[in-house]
């Protein structure tokens, strides 16, 4: 009878050992559920908040009123680019100054969005300051002024940078 209870208390021990493994496997799983299930939740509200990004431009930016500028930089230009100022209609807008990251993705042929509003249909004035070195290291600030007309619908401005010289057209705009 002795031994048959050493057996059994054994056995029991034997048990109850191998269920903290059991414990800890089942943690381990149930963690690494948890863990997908907060990355799932983490992309739901990731797409959640850029739809509301949409939608809040829709809202403050409706279509008919909307005016977005873009800038680019002309290919094979040599000066650095240190800012640029866009007034309208007599009001500043938009003013960034650029990083080296900026301007090399603008060398590359990339275009930024500076500028996005409200403005009604007809004439608007647009004044572009550019603000940067010329290939030689001096410094040189020049402005332009246009007209645009804004029509019904959207209307999209590319504002192309060019050369720094004296007589040549430094920018320029393109209907998008």
């Amino acid at each position: 009878m002795f031994k048959f209870l050493r057996r059994f208390i054994l056995s029991i021990a034997m048990l109850m050992l191998s269920f903290p493994a059991y414990a800890q496997e089942a943690s381990k799983e149930q963690i690494k559920g948890l863990d997908e299930q907060v990355q799932e939740i983490k992309a739901d509200v990731l797409a959640i908040a850029a739809e509301l990004n949409r939608l809040e431009e829709k809202l403050l930016y409706p279509s008919d009123t909307q005016i977005a500028i873009f800038v680019s930089v002309a290919e094979g230009e040599k000066y650095r680019l240190d800012a640029v100022d866009i007034e309208l209609d007599g009001k500043s807008v938009a003013h960034h100054l650029y990083t080296f990251k900026e301007l090399e993705a603008l060398k590359k042929g990339g275009v930024q969005r500076i500028y996005v509003g409200n403005v009604r249909t007809g004439g608007h004035a647009l004044k572009v300051t550019v603000i940067g070195k010329s290939e030689g290291g001096s410094d040189f600030q020049k402005g332009e002024s246009f007209t645009i007309t804004k029509n019904i619908g959207p209307k999209l401005v590319g504002v192309v940078l060019a050369g720094t010289g004296i007589g040549s057209k430094t920018i320029t705009l393109k209907d998008w």
